[in-house]
């Protein structure tokens, strides 16, 4: 796995150029690439629609990268690159970030990029819509257009996070000013038929079957894409996905496409490969949300006993096949600039969850059985459905009897933060680069917004985690910006409103012959696919 680099500024002024950045070439494009061929693509479950800048949901972004792009992208060592924007100057305040756009780029309708464009994205679309635009662009006041090839920032204070997010095309997609202003962006058509800058133009969404996208052929990258089509068809049964990967039926899958029981059958077979890398950028990891709102889960000892009662040891190596690692802090070991291991722990003991749960009144009864509690998995597939039941199976040992729910996707995200009917939840987030980008928002009481996903659902609310939170947003030091999310873990650890349970290890499983289909932090999910080809 890349080794992660820390994003930290120097109050001197700092200009970035294409050139200088180059270094000569990579070997991940020493072969001659070949043109030509159309990549089916498995995709699961099927996205609601394909515009990120609203609905951070990973499979829309496996999709929409490909359509639209960001300012600037991360090679796999987490370094920002030229993409949209040729290069780039952060004034010696760090308040100011100056962009020189990259000239002749053209929406897929033929009106140009310009810097009016990344003036709209980041004021009316990142700031005000995206789950976490709230925290990324918070300290951006304006976006001064001088000319249509240069976007300056401004910013209230400094915000060293806000780079990482511009880089990606998952996390930033520039948005079509004169597509998107003066409508509801949600209910705008073009959220489901994005035009873009990128590679691919999107062509046909066939519901419950397929997307399309075709080669742009007026792409600003003479040359690219390789690739003619990439068809992504929606298969969400998981032995499906593995018998069309076996078969050379479907050539790439991301996200972990199989089942984990099946990879020692994939690993032993030569026609496909198998890729961990292109997940840094989302530093992901699985927890365990609980509401707050009503009791017992309102009682912080609850939670508590909670955590003393799973086995993430076992759960990692029995559900998840260790393609993953036991979690101990909200902030993943990946994430090496801020991770911190000197928290309150919670390895397991069930003496002692019981002893809490009886210090909250919660006794069991003749049956054994103290409270019934739900648990909503997220329905991603198997190895989720038995994250639950494992889940299940451990609380049950301290008394606690859960009801597993299963529905499908749209149905999980409404019912969980928007209607904020349930009691518990499994599923992943992804801490990203900087917690600023996406851990806080699990702890800020200002994340709290209903009908918004993967942002603060339990209502948790602390004044101390907000004001250390606050605090770092503007923090330019890096040591005392690491010193406050340490503390921001040790709150977090203490009152539990979410329990980590596993860092996740995804795979990309691809056809042997798919070549550059991760070249960037953000793999398959971020990346644009412009260099992907089939090698003869």
């Amino acid at each position: 796995m890349p080794t992660r680099t820390a994003f930290a500024f120097s109050r001197r002024a700092i200009t970035i150029a294409a050139l200088a950045l180059t270094v000569g070439p990579s070997p991940l494009f020493a072969q001659t690439p070949v043109n030509g061929g159309t990549l089916t693509f498995a995709l699961s479950p099927e996205p609601p629609f394909i515009l990120t800048s609203i609905n951070t949901t990973l499979q829309m972004g496996m999709v929409g990268s490909k359509i639209m792009e960001s300012l600037l992208k991360l090679d796999v060592d987490l370094k920002p690159q030229p993409l949209l924007a040729q290069s780039w100057e952060i004034s010696a305040d760090g308040k100011s970030y100056t962009f020189k756009l990259r000239p002749n780029v053209k929406w897929h309708d033929g009106k140009p990029f310009t810097s009016a464009d990344v003036k709209f994205t980041v004021m009316d679309v990142l700031k005000k819509l995206h789950p976490r635009g709230r925290s990324a662009y918070a300290k951006v006041t304006d976006v001064e257009t001088p000319d249509p090839l240069t976007a300056i920032i401004k910013l209230s204070e400094p915000a060293p996070p806000m780079l990482v997010a511009l880089a990606s095309s998952y996390e930033s997609p520039m948005t079509p000013k004169h597509i998107f202003e003066g409508t509801d962006i949600a209910a705008n058509p073009a959220v489901s038929k994005p035009i873009g800058t990128g590679p691919f133009m999107f062509k046909e969404w066939q519901k419950g079957s397929f997307i399309i996208l075709e080669k742009n052929p007026n792409y600003w990258d003479a040359g690219k894409p390789h690739l003619d089509k990439i068809v992504f068809r929606i298969i969400n049964d998981a032995s499906a996905r593995a018998a069309g990967l076996e078969s050379g039926e479907v050539q790439i899958g991301g996200l972990s496409p199989i089942p984990l029981t099946d990879m020692v059958r994939i690993e032993k077979n030569p026609a496909l490969t198998i890729e961990t890398r292109g997940y840094a950028y989302m530093s992901p990891f699985m927890l365990m949300e609980v509401n707050t709102r009503k009791p017992p889960l309102s009682d912080v000892r609850v939670r508590q006993a909670m955590a003393f009662a799973i086995d993430r040891d076992r759960m990692t190596k029995l559900v998840w096949m260790n393609y993953g690692k036991p979690a101990v802090s909200p902030i993943p070991s990946s994430v090496t600039s801020f991770h911190s291991t000197d928290l309150p722990k919670y390895d397991l003991n069930l003496d002692k969850a019981k002893q809490l749960l009886d210090e909250a009144g919660y006794k069991a009864g003749p049956d054994g059985k103290r409270f019934k509690i739900t648990h909503d998995f997220v329905p991603l597939g198997s190895d989720y459905q038995r994250t639950g039941e494992f889940i299940k199976q451990q609380l049950s040992r301290v008394g606690i009897d859960v009801e597993l729910r299963s529905q499908d996707l749209p149905s999980f995200f409404r019912r969980v933060y928007t209607d904020y009917d349930f009691d518990t939840t499994s599923l992943y987030y992804g801490a990203f680069a900087d917690p600023t980008q996406g851990v806080q928002r699990l702890f800020w009481s200002k994340s709290i917004q209903k009908g918004v996903v993967f942002t603060n659902p339990t209502e948790y609310r602390s004044e101390a985690m907000d004001k250390v939170i606050e605090a770092a947003q503007s923090e330019n030091d890096p040591v005392k910006r690491k010193a406050l999310y340490l503390e921001m873990q040790r709150i977090a650890m203490t009152d539990l409103p979410v329990i980590p349970l596993m860092e996740t290890r995804f795979t990309t499983i691809s056809s042997a012959q798919l070549k550059n289909h991760t070249v960037t932090a953000d793999g398959v999910i971020g990346g644009n696919f412009a260099d992907v080809y089939f090698a003869k």
